[in-house]
Parts: C-alpha cells; sequence; structure tokens
C-alpha cells in the first residue's frame, strides 16, 4: 500500500501491544513427570509431526484412559464411597497449520491396529454364533411342533430347550470410533464393556451436532463422561438397549476461531469436562529420528489385555484401586486448597476447577498403568503418591492455566478477535498505512476471512485506534468533495514495541 500523509506530523500515543493476543494468557510448558520415561518418546513423536509435545502427550494419555476404562476405577478415601472411572475428554487448541491432526493421529494409529487384531477374532465369533443360530432355529421349529401336538392332545406344554435359544450376536471390538449418534454409540457400548475412544479431528462439528440425529443427545454425551449404566430405549425395538458402562473417552482438535460460539452457550457442565490445551506454534525442525511407535503400542496391547474383576455372582466387575495411605494424605490436602481457589473463581473457571479433583484421580489411575505397562512387575493394586502428585502438578501447572488461556480468549467480543487478526497481520506485512476496502479485497481478503464485511472491517478499526495503533488520515476522495477516505496511518511505535 502506498503510504498517506507523513507520520511524522501525527502525535502518536504508545500502541496497546497486547492487542496481538486479544487478551489471552500466554501458554504454559506441558509438565513431564505425569508420562514417566514415555516423555522422551512423545518429544520424538512431536519433532517428527513439526508440533509441540502437548499434542501428541494428550492424544497418548485420553488413548490410554480409553484402553482402561470401565475394568478399573481409583478410590480416593477409605471412608468413602466415591469412586472415579477411567474417562478423560480432551480438546487441542490451534489453528490449521499448527499440526495438531499428525501429530494426535501418531499416536491413535496403534489403536486401530488392536481393532484390526480384534476383527479377525470376531469373524470367528460370527461364525459360531451363525452355526448356534442355526441350529437354535432347528431346535425352535422342533420344539414349536411339541407345543402344538402337546395342545392337540391336551398336555403339558413341553419346556423349551436350551438350544432353542437364539444366542446373542457378538460386537466387534471397537477402539476408535470417528462418528457416531448417540444411538448407534449406545450399540457399539452394548458390546464394548469397557468403553472406547471417540477420536474427532474437528470438535467443533462433534460439539454442534448433538441434536442433530434425535433429541438427548447431550445427555447422553454428558452420561458418558460419569461411565455409569445407561440405558437408551429405541422406537420399535422389541427391547432397549442396557450399557452397562457408558464410558467413552473423547480426544479432538479445534480451532480457536470456533471456540467463541461453543463457549458462548448455557453452561451444563460439559465443556468443562474438557482438558484444554492450546500451544505456541512451533517453528519448523527437521526431524532427526524416527519414533518408535512399537513401544506405545505396546503399551497399547498390555493395558488392553487387563481383565475384569469378579463380583460374588462371578459376574465380570470393575476393579477398584484405592489410594496408597500417603497418596491419600496429598490428595486430600490437594482437594483443600482446590476447593479455595474455586471459591475464587467465576464462570466457566469455577466450573472448571471444580471437576479437577475427579479429573486428577483419572489422570493418576492412567499415570499408575502406563508405569505398569511400560515395566515389567505386576498390576498395580493402588494408586501411588507418586501418581498423585504428578497428576496434582499437571493439573495446577497445566490444565488450569490451558483452561484459562481458552476460555479467556473465546469470551471476548468478536470485534476484538478481529482487531488482533488485523493487528497481526499489519505487522507481518509491515504496513505503513492501511485502507480499510483494500483490504477486504485480493490478496488480502483470504488472510482475513472474518473481516469480509464493511461492519466487521471497521469495528476492528475502530479496536486498533483505541488500542493507539492506527489514525485516521483524514483526506476526503477526490479534489474536495466525496467521502472520507477509508486510509489509516500505522503508528511506527509497533515496529519497536514488544508483543508480551
Amino acid at each position: 500500500m502506498t503510504p498517506l500523509g507523513k507520520s511524522g506530523n501525527t502525535i502518536w500515543s504508545v500502541p496497546d501491544m497486547t492487542i496481538l493476543n486479544a487478551g489471552r494468557r500466554p501458554p504454559v510448558e506441558m509438565p513431564r513427570e505425569l508420562f514417566g520415561e514415555l516423555a522422551g518418546l512423545l518429544q520424538i513423536v512431536a519433532d517428527g509431526t513439526a508440533s509441540p509435545i502437548d499434542y501428541p502427550a494428550i492424544g497418548y494419555l485420553t488413548a490410554c484412559a480409553s484402553l482402561i476404562g470401565g475394568k478399573r476405577k481409583v478410590r480416593p478415601y477409605q471412608a468413602s464411597n466415591w469412586t472415579e472411572p477411567c474417562i478423560l475428554w480432551a480438546a487441542a487448541v490451534g489453528d490449521p497449520s499448527s499440526r495438531k491432526s499428525p501429530a494426535l493421529e501418531a499416536v491413535i494409529a496403534p489403536l486401530r491396529k488392536l481393532e484390526t487384531d480384534a476383527a479377525e477374532i470376531h469373524k470367528n465369533a460370527i461364525r459360531d454364533w451363525e452355526t448356534q443360530s442355526e441350529r437354535a432355529k432347528v431346535e425352535y421349529v422342533g420344539w414349536q411342533e411339541q407345543v402344538k401336538d402337546a395342545a392337540k392332545d391336551n398336555l403339558s406344554t413341553p419346556a423349551k430347550p436350551e438350544n432353542a435359544e437364539f444366542p446373542i450376536e457378538p460386537v466387534r471390538r471397537r477402539t476408535v470410533i470417528q462418528d457416531a449418534t448417540p444411538e448407534s454409540m449406545a450399540a457399539i457400548l452394548a458390546g464394548n464393556p469397557s468403553g472406547t475412544l471417540h477420536f474427532r479431528d474437528e470438535l467443533a462439528g462433534w460439539l454442534q451436532s448433538f441434536e442433530r440425529y434425535s433429541s438427548g443427545g447431550r445427555e447422553f454425551w454428558l452420561e458418558a463422561y460419569g461411565g455409569r449404566k445407561f440405558v437408551v430405549d429405541r422406537k420399535g425395538a422389541k427391547a432397549p438397549i442396557e450399557i452397562d458402562f457408558n464410558g467413552v473417552s473423547v480426544i479432538g482438535g479445534i480451532q480457536p476461531d470456533k471456540l467463541a460460539t461453543l463457549l458462548a452457550s448455557p453452561d451444563d457442565g460439559l465443556i468443562p469436562r474438557f482438558l484444554w490445551t492450546w500451544p505456541d506454534k512451533v517453528p519448523y525442525r527437521r526431524p532427526t529420528q524416527i519414533a518408535d511407535i512399537g513401544t506405545i503400542e505396546g503399551i497399547y496391547r498390555k493395558i488392553e489385555a487387563i481383565e475384569w474383576g469378579q463380583d460374588g455372582e462371578g459376574q465380570p466387575c470393575a476393579v477398584t484401586l484405592s489410594l496408597t495411605p500417603g497418596a491419600e494424605d496429598i490428595f486430600a490436602a490437594w482437594e483443600e486448597a482446590n476447593s479455595e481457589i474455586d471459591e475464587d473463581s467465576s464462570g466457566l473457571i469455577k466450573s472448571t476447577i471444580g471437576k479437577m479433583n475427579g479429573v486428577l484421580l483419572r489422570l493418576a489411575l492412567v499415570a499408575e498403568y502406563t508405569e505398569w505397562a511400560l515395566g515389567q512387575g505386576n498390576e498395580p493394586k493402588e494408586i501411588s503418591a507418586k501418581s498423585i502428585e504428578a497428576a496434582a502438578a499437571w493439573i495446577d501447572d497445566f490444565a488450569k492455566p490451558m483452561a484459562a488461556r481458552v476460555y479467556g480468549d473465546a469470551s471476548l467480543p468478536k470485534s476484538e478477535r478481529d482487531a488482533a487478526i488485523l493487528a497481526r497481520y499489519i505487522r507481518k506485512q509491515r504496513f505503513k498505512t492501511i485502507n480499510a476496502r483494500d483490504l477486504k479485497r485480493s490478496p488480502h481478503k483470504s488472510a482475513l476471512p472474518s473481516l469480509r464485511t464493511a461492519q466487521a472491517m471497521g469495528e476492528a478499526i475502530e479496536c486498533l485506534i483505541d488500542a493507539g495503533w492506527l489514525t485516521e488520515d483524514g483526506r476526503r476522495e477526490g479534489q474536495s468533495h466525496g467521502r472520507v477516505s477509508a486510509d489509516y496511518q500505522v503508528n511506527p511505535a509497533i515496529w519497536g514495541a514488544s508483543n508480551e
């Protein structure tokens, strides 16, 4: 753009450089103690996908939680009936170029191998089922004839033979689900009693689709975080679907500009269930080492193989792990401190912090089992102080600050978010002047998609004027008449100022 006027004639105020981040809190570094010896491998995965470690790390935690699923629970206090299931919901925030998808896919891919193996086992199970079903048909027809004969001869009705009972069709093991309605998910869970993982490349579409197919979708997913028994009544079905463990772990990516709409909805507790990570984009770095994904697959397979407990009647049930006495003391002290923070908070942050005690226990359970799966010892029988401390530090030093970063930015007015986009573009292009109408045309409009209307552009420019970034040129188009030009001078101080 051609400079208009001399900026030296303008008395500039000190520009507010925080506008670049739209008031957003800076990201924090993810602590690594929760991942134990695997932290180094997760960094190699991140390097190989040119992404921050946050993305593969959060995907790995969620995948492990989905495999433990309904088989294990954690009880924080011996003198309490409170237990937490192993279910995690997590969201990786970043723009389309942040490499979220490749990083998440790298740690989710081994789950697909487990599902492929299970598919072969399922084929054999289907053959057995078909064989038993054909036998049941014959036995059922024979029994019907016996009933008819007994009725003709006025004899007692013969009992239905066991072989005349039609077997239940086996359901294939599903370790990863990418798109499912509540009803189809209910059917999957009925045949996958330990739960599954719902992986969405773009979470926004999923979060906005709950009522698309049938009412009650949002309620179903709220329940799926708790892992409790759930019954789905289907119209026209002979019987409802009964789910003993309605537990689904969730992982996916979401773009920052799609958060505001989601967070503007009334808080029913769904959004605060998520663990958020929103790191800064890392500069490109050439990979120097191939990640040993086989190690991650081995951990998944070992966790997948853990067995159910048995109740008094010999039926499968979850095994509940208690905290060691030392771990219980640490957790109690953390709960007390967390409740004080909760009282001083408001809105989504308050709701999020209020749920963190349960999340801490779930993370500690995952940490205990992933450390075991990487080693050679016996399966854990309790949750150690080490796991509780690592989970507490991860929540305090990472999960809470990241939630504040997400909620703070997305809750800003659209004009302020647009002003941040425009400010970053001005800095990137090193404009000395701008023209509002030119910015809505090529080649600029593709870089400013949310600013293509006159209103959006005008409101963003007003924000930058208030922030000391711009000033109106004040000239009129033409010789002496006409509308005021849409030209603005850029404060030269922005080139020497920090964006911190």
